[in-house]
């Protein structure tokens, strides 16, 4: 691409986030994918900022080999984030803007849960950035809203289709799911043949069905208290965590759920996972809501609600493409949590990347909070899925994360940080490595090189990071860069772009050693086991009768085949989000367990984690406003 000048200079002190976004003018974003090679019938514009990227672009590059991939993860963080997006962004642009590589990073799209809430937003920050980055942390193109759309569209289908189950003879069911036209003639949906088949039916004249099978056929009899399908919002709001449904005088039909986050909705994980669109209307099709009273799963297709959940999604299958502040390429999708799901950007993303950037290309894909959640999802979930074999694991590491797991105070949001995070503490930087080396020998569990990043931050010693680099070493990392693209952009990062360089290639010479921890044969307790010794160091685990009930039901179903997907606190390696560095004795307590079968796992969810987060006392909505003469977004970070 020739160069546009979008006015960048890099300033000293770093201003805001969003005074860095608004002080450059982006690339049209046309150039942008016409510099990496997309023709025009390969994208459609969302205004000059965003464009999504249509999958057949694929098709096109099917012959090209992939290039290199690379996830970047990071050891258990402080409240405050450790700037793995930021990494991730200020990696892909030392590659591609100063490195004259090709690279392309795939993100997630933030909640904006957490973009009003405590952590702000995902964007990266300072000079290694997704731009404009008030577009990227609000609406984006509209995906999640899709999501939330499509989530409680099943939520409804649910409880309608038990009040009028409860209302209603069989026979009146019948002729109101198929109503007779002017001809008297009867005929079934497509999805009700779906049905139909799933029940041995082998018919598709409505009039044929005996009275046994239209029993069958209209009932799904579902058991409410089997039912793990929620509501979502994308707002933390800890007050509908707990709810009572259908107190109405024209219900009177009550019955206790709840609100998830929108990006804590299966739907969200389909997305993530899907590899096409008949991909993502099997998937959505295939989503268990709960049981029939007789211990039958009951799917989104029984509801007869999984087609519309398809026309929902079909424009949020195709990634959006932004740009950084250097102008390099940036595709976003999807946004699942790591904590409460397998919080990685989509497959269909990194496919396309990977084909985009070529053989001697590098795709960097970012795997949500520290590498005992989000890299471990990567690996035994999308990597399964997708096929795809990664090269190397950046570990993001920052010299405050350190100390904090070393012994250091506790580090809070809206709180002034203590001392020993501003001074030289070398005693608490080489007890926190601990932490930071049990993740790199976890990286190197699953045959993936690992390269720590040094994320350096102002009031970093030269004598704190050399420690951090030796350590790292000394456990098996291949590389341990410092890094300060947050200040410098990608010149800030040449030199772990030359790291990821040599260790992609380090990795290809001993031909990608890749390898799951574990085979999807073992039983469930097995795999949720494999995972809390191997990756927590977990000396036991722990089940509620709920949770026990729960993993019998699904392998009793023909689920036990699944991946596992653990909820658990990021903050530490154990449950208890107190325990730093690397806790031992512990045992993980499993109280729930669901099935998210249509996006393709199991997941427990362990100690106290929740899927709504709550505000804190002050919000990051306080800063937020609009400047009402120019229309620009203030005090958004």
């Amino acid at each position: 691409m020739a160069s546009f000048n979008s006015g960048l200079v890099f300033l000293d002190p770093v201003p805001s986030d969003i005074e860095v976004s608004q002080s450059i003018n982006p690339a049209p974003i046309n150039l942008i994918a016409e510099s990496i090679g997309l023709l025009p019938s390969e994208y459609d514009l969302y205004g000059s900022n965003k464009a999504k990227v249509s999958l057949a672009v694929r098709q096109r590059l099917s012959h090209q080999n992939n290039g290199n991939y690379v996830v970047v993860t990071g050891i258990n963080p402080t409240p405050l984030g450790e700037g793995k997006s930021t990494t991730t962004i200020g990696l892909a642009q030392a590659l591609g803007a100063h490195l004259g590589t090709k690279a392309i990073a795939c993100i997630r799209q933030p909640s904006q849960g957490p973009t009003f809430g405590i952590k702000g937003g995902a964007a990266g920050g300072g000079y290694a950035q997704v731009i404009p980055m008030e577009e990227f942390n609000l609406h984006l193109t509209g995906d999640i809203h899709a999501i939330g759309a499509a989530n409680n569209l099943v939520s409804a289908a649910i409880e309608t289709r038990m009040f009028h189950e409860s209302q209603q003879s069989d026979k009146a069911l019948f002729s109101r799911l198929c109503p007779a036209e002017k001809d008297g003639s009867k005929s079934f949906s497509s999805i009700m043949i779906r049905r139909l088949k799933k029940l041995g039916i082998d018919k598709t004249n409505p009039n044929d069905l005996t009275e046994e099978e239209i029993s069958k056929f209209v009932r799904l009899d579902i058991d409410p208290s089997t039912i793990t399908w929620n509501r979502v919002l994308d707002v933390c709001d800890r007050f509908l965590r707990g709810i009572i449904t259908g107190v109405g005088k024209a219900e009177n039909f009550e019955r206790k759920t709840g609100f998830d986050i929108t990006v804590a909705s299966e739907i969200m994980a389909v997305l993530a996972l899907t590899t096409s669109l008949a991909d993502m209307r099997d998937r959505l099709g295939n989503m268990v809501i709960g049981m029939s009273k007789s211990g039958v799963p009951i799917t989104t297709d029984d509801l007869g609600v999984a087609g519309a959940l398809c026309v929902l999604m079909k424009d949020a299958i195709a990634p959006t493409m932004m740009q950084t502040v250097e102008q390099t390429p940036v595709l976003v999708h999807a946004g699942p949590f790591a904590n409460i799901a397998h919080g990685n950007s989509s497959i269909v993303a990194d496919q396309i990347a990977l084909k985009l950037v070529g053989e001697d290309g590098f795709c960097i894909t970012e795997a949500g909070f520290g590498a005992d959640i989000g890299m471990e999802k990567f690996f035994n979930i999308k990597c399964r899925y997708s096929g795809l074999t990664p090269q190397v694991a950046v570990i993001v590491a920052t010299v405050r994360a350190l100390k904090m797991h070393g012994g250091g105070p506790d580090v809070v949001a809206g709180k002034p940080l203590s001392h020993v995070y501003k001074e030289e503490a070398l005693d608490l930087v080489r007890a926190g490595c601990s932490n930071l080396i049990h993740h790199i020998k976890n990286v190197t569990k699953y045959g993936v090189t690992p390269v720590v990043a040094i994320n350096k931050f102002a009031t970093d010693t030269q004598a704190e990071l050399d420690l951090v680099a030796q350590l790292s070493l000394e456990a098996g990392a291949y590389a341990a860069v410092v890094a300060n693209h947050w200040a410098k952009g990608g010149a800030g990062a040449t030199d772990l772009g030359l790291a990821v360089k040599a260790a992609c290639q380090a990795s290809k010479d001993a031909g990608s050693p890749f390898k799951f921890l574990y085979p999807l044969s073992l039983s469930l307790k097995e795999k949720i086991e494999t995972i809390c010794f191997e990756m927590y160091g977990a000396v036991g685990v722990e089940y509620t009768e709920l949770a026990e009930e729960r993993l019998a039901k699904y392998t009793e179903a023909g689920y036990s085949h699944l991946p596992i997907c653990m909820a658990k606190t990021q903050y530490s390696l154990s449950t208890d989000a107190a325990a730093k560095g690397v806790p031992t004795g512990f045992k993980i307590k499993v109280r729930d367990v669901r099935a998210a079968v249509g996006a393709g796992y199991i997941y427990p969810i362990c100690g106290d984690i929740m899927t709504v987060p709550g505000l804190p006392t002050r919000p990051g909505f306080y800063d937020v406003d609009i400047d009402l003469e120019t229309g620009r977004v203030i005090g958004l970070f």
